[in-house]
């Protein structure tokens, strides 16, 4: 893109990015559900278990979370902190593919996370492998599947040497990262630059993309996130995610089309 062409479309996306970077935005999203709490192990906890179960229709997405909570009595961290990964799980848990043998992986882990760490940041470490965000969720993949899981466990925790776009765990890393006046996100993790950051590329947002001549691959990979983000950095090299509330706005509004 030329120099007037992305002048036009950071106008245009910084125009629509307010639609949804605001407070009214909460209650209907997924993140509505971490935003119950204000201790840190518990935000922490709900935002990766909500954005791991995030496919689907927003409304089914948030009972499901609703569901989780009644699991853990309302009390994420107490709950996590005194489970038994070595007992049958006396819950029942369906969203989509990942159901209780997936949730009770997660918490096992979580369990041990939280035995050696005071915040799950800790296991997003930076290292050489892939760059910012990417190379984090390959640490934090690698950490989790030291717990001992099922195969079918596997597929959610996305693995970027893979090619996957990792869409879940990088909305996470966004919610937890970013902040700003909105409060939107939530900004506790200091140790992760949001420059880091990587869009949570999915369907809605491909296709927006691609009708703003953001994106020309056709597959929701990890090449078509770079491809994104490349154009994403030029617009604001130390926010670029932001726009994915101009994205997903333009997207659910159909103002493109």
């Amino acid at each position: 893109m030329n120099k007037k062409e992305l002048n036009e479309l950071k106008e245009l996306l910084d125009l629509k990015l307010s639609f949804y970077n605001n407070s009214s935005f909460i209650s209907e999203d997924p993140i509505a559900i971490p935003h119950q709490f204000n201790k840190k192990q518990d935000i922490e906890i709900m935002g990766l278990l909500m954005a791991t179960i995030a496919w689907g229709n927003r409304k089914s997405i948030i009972k499901s979370g609703e569901k989780l909570l009644d699991i853990m009595e309302g009390q994420p961290y107490h709950f996590i902190q005194n489970y038994d990964g070595n007992v049958k799980p006396d819950f029942h848990f369906v969203h989509r593919t990942f159901q209780t043998e997936d949730l009770h992986f997660f918490i096992t882990a979580l369990h041990r996370l939280y035995k050696e760490f005071d915040s799950m940041e800790k296991v997003f470490q930076a290292n050489n492998i892939l760059p910012g965000a990417l190379g984090r969720i390959i640490s934090f993949r690698n950490y989790m599947l030291q717990t001992s899981h099922a195969l079918r466990s596997k597929k959610h925790l996305s693995n970027p040497l893979k090619n996957s776009a990792a869409k879940r765990l990088n909305m996470f890393l966004r919610w937890m990262v970013r902040s700003d006046e909105q409060g939107v996100d939530f900004g506790i993790w200091k140790d992760i630059a949001s420059s880091e950051l990587y869009l949570p590329l999915d369907v809605h947002t491909g296709n927006v993309a691609r009708k703003l001549n953001i994106l020309k691959r056709k597959q929701n990979d990890l090449k078509a996130l770079e491809e994104i983000m490349i154009v994403l950095r030029k617009l604001d090299d130390k926010d670029p995610v932001k726009y994915d509330y101009a994205l997903f706005s333009l997207g659910v509004h159909k103002d493109l089309d």
